[in-house]
């Protein structure tokens, strides 16, 4: 069972080596239920490849990942596959936007759904109740989720053709749809205006409390993180070099550094 404070993950002295190169160096983390935390650092900290290794994508060559779903479950995630995350309640975005472009706005988010599906081979075959007990449940539900993000009025247009902004809504939108309780999200606002960072900022601190999730996010602009976040890590060629509230983050000599370069601490 996980620890008192419905502790969710526990990331333990993780690390990665790719070809004789330490991209991530004993990188360690708690995250509890309903917690809002930012991982920054300059470009080429490792940040993504943390997010790799706790979605799959990469196995760590040292130390361990610990994740409790809502039952109290609890899973190494080294050891499950990517395609099974879904599953135990962990959904990701990514810092380039991963849509299924000619598609619909609306199918994108079907998909998604169909993790959740309960009919079997013979009910989709013979379209039997249960079939379209699924059918209409999946459409109310992608109907919600894009109206939650404002874009259910785009729900028959090309993911393609949405502006920016729109994509990365959808992106996360899509996320939702799997029901998760630890949602990774890598640079959310990449690419977005000061218009829609704001907007951003107030959708993300409103999923978090509407379904009640945790969530682990990457961004490079410091006025969404300083504005939402709880807690703050940093890294810098792999290593934790500060971990703390925005505020002392925001002060720390070490983080001044690695963002400004020596000559800001003069």
């Amino acid at each position: 069972m996980a620890e008192e404070r419905n502790l969710r993950l526990k990331i333990s002295d993780i690390s990665i080596v790719f070809g004789g190169l330490r991209a991530v160096s004993e990188f360690s983390c708690e995250l509890y239920q309903g917690e809002l935390v930012g991982l920054i650092g300059p470009n080429g900290a490792g940040k993504t490849t943390v997010f790799n290794m706790l979605s799959g994508v990469y196995m760590p060559t040292e130390g361990d990942i610990s994740f409790w779903d809502r039952h109290g479950r609890a899973y190494q995630l080294g050891k499950i596959a990517p395609s099974r995350l879904n599953h135990i309640g962990i959904s990701r975005t990514f810092q380039n936007i991963r849509l299924f472009n000619n598609l619909t706005v609306e199918d994108n988010v079907r998909i998604a759904l169909h993790s959740g599906r309960r009919e079997n081979p013979l009910d989709v075959l013979f379209r039997l109740p249960r079939f379209h007990i699924d059918e209409e449940h999946m459409a109310g539900r992608a109907e919600e989720l894009l109206s939650l993000f404002k874009i259910d009025h785009k729900k028959h247009e090309l993911a393609r053709n949405l502006p920016y902004g729109e994509q990365r809504k959808l992106e996360i939108a899509r996320a939702l749809a799997s029901n998760p309780i630890l949602l990774l999200l890598d640079e959310p606002a990449a690419g977005m205006n000061p218009q829609e960072t704001e907007s951003l900022m107030r959708l993300i601190s409103f999923i978090r409390e509407k379904f009640n999730l945790t969530i682990f996010l990457i961004e490079h602009d410091m006025h969404l993180v300083m504005g939402i976040c709880e807690r703050l890590l940093v890294l810098d060629y792999g290593r934790t070099i500060a971990a703390g509230l925005p505020g002392e983050i925001r002060k720390d000599p070490a983080v001044i550094k690695a963002y400004l370069g020596e000559e800001a601490l003069v």
